[in-house]
């Protein structure tokens, strides 16, 4: 155990939750902050379901910290090194004011880095935005999407949902606070797309719900959707590297493994090859958008897919890999992982 501490953000997180994994396994100090400590029970029992020794598990700190407040931030920096600020407000459903989300996403990530700044340790704070920063507010599959890339949100012809406006509003005061208040303290982010993998208790991340629905026979087709697929673990994995490469100072990186965009059919497909039985409740059959619309109406997590129905993009991982030596698992095993994870956690139902 080395003595340099990491700061993660979010520590019930999904990807909170592996960060902390990936920084035991580099043997760092991990502290980690929680809205309310009645959670920390539940946390140290996922990063011991992840794999983390009992050790391991005791020897990190817990701190509370909410985004929507300045309490707790600068006790949660002190002494660290390094923080990775995982935590970020995602909708079950349709917001009514866009803001609901901007707002609480801006404003604590400044927090955060204002709290990292004053502390006077830390070195670099890596920021998990997203593809959602990047890839919306233009003609669908106009280009291959890069770090170079953008989210437009003034282009009237392409409206950008509340989400995508309000992880690209975040990262954009991110990059512009650390131009002009950063000092010597450095900022990498970190642009995933649909996160995948194992989940680690019955609380699982919102990207997960497709898996959850297609397994458990909640859904009676599939909608016409086209998303590219990260693991968890290789999200993680890339936060380490960019914590700690020189190289990766003042970087994005984009996370998505080489498979590109998949539509829905093709994951369903995955799943029963992979999964036969039990995978039997998922669905093959792809269902007009105009289905999906109207159930949009009922259903807040089917509002949220409804604007990206039968849009098709591209994108390179390229930066990660050459920069960094990133190598992310297939899109096929972070599903997998995905499926297998709900079952053994109990949230997916198998009957005879």
């Amino acid at each position: 155990m080395t003595s340099t501490l990491v700061l993660v953000t979010g520590g019930s997180g999904f990807v909170g939750s592996h960060c902390i994994l990936a920084a035991l396994r580099s043997s760092y100090q991990v502290r980690t902050t929680l809205r309310s400590l009645n959670r920390a029970d539940e946390v140290r029992q996922m990063l011991r379901t992840g794999g983390a020794t009992d050790e391991a598990v005791q020897g990190v700190e817990f701190c509370v910290a909410d985004l929507l407040t300045d309490a707790g931030w600068s006790e949660a920096c002190q002494g660290c090194e390094y923080v990775l600020h995982v935590a970020s407000p995602f909708p079950s459903g349709l917001p009514k004011d866009a803001e609901e989300l901007i707002g609480p996403a801006r404003d604590g990530t400044l927090r955060v880095l204002k709290a990292a700044k004053g502390a006077k340790t830390v070195k670099r704070v890596v920021v998990t935005s997203s593809f959602a920063a990047i890839g919306y507010g233009r003609p669908q599959g106009s280009k291959q999407l890069s770090e170079e890339d953008w989210t437009r949100l003034d282009d009237p012809e392409f409206p950008v949902p509340a989400y995508p406006k309000s992880k690209t509003i975040a990262e954009r005061a991110a990059w512009d606070w650390i131009a002009k208040e950063g000092g010597a303290m450095e900022l990498t982010v970190v642009n995933p797309v649909g996160i995948y993998g194992p989940i680690l208790s019955k609380q699982y991340a919102f990207s997960i719900e497709l898996v959850s629905r297609l397994m458990n026979g909640q859904m009676p087709g599939l909608p016409k959707l086209c998303f590219a697929v990260v693991d968890v673990r290789d999200v993680a994995d890339l936060h380490m590297r960019a914590m700690v490469d020189p190289k990766a100072a003042g970087q994005r990186f984009l996370a998505a493994s080489d498979d590109g965009f998949l539509w829905t059919r093709d994951i369903a497909l995955k799943l029963k090859h992979q999964l036969g039985d039990k995978a039997k409740n998922v669905p093959t059959r792809q269902l007009p958008n105009l289905v999906f619309r109207m159930v949009g109406w009922f259903d807040g997590a089917v509002a949220v897919i409804v604007p990206e129905l039968g849009k098709e993009k591209a994108l390179t991982n390229q930066k990660a890999k050459s920069m960094l030596g990133w190598q992310p698992r297939s899109a096929e095993e972070a599903l997998m992982a995905s499926a297998v994870s709900l079952i053994e956690q109990g949230v997916v139902k198998l009957f005879a």
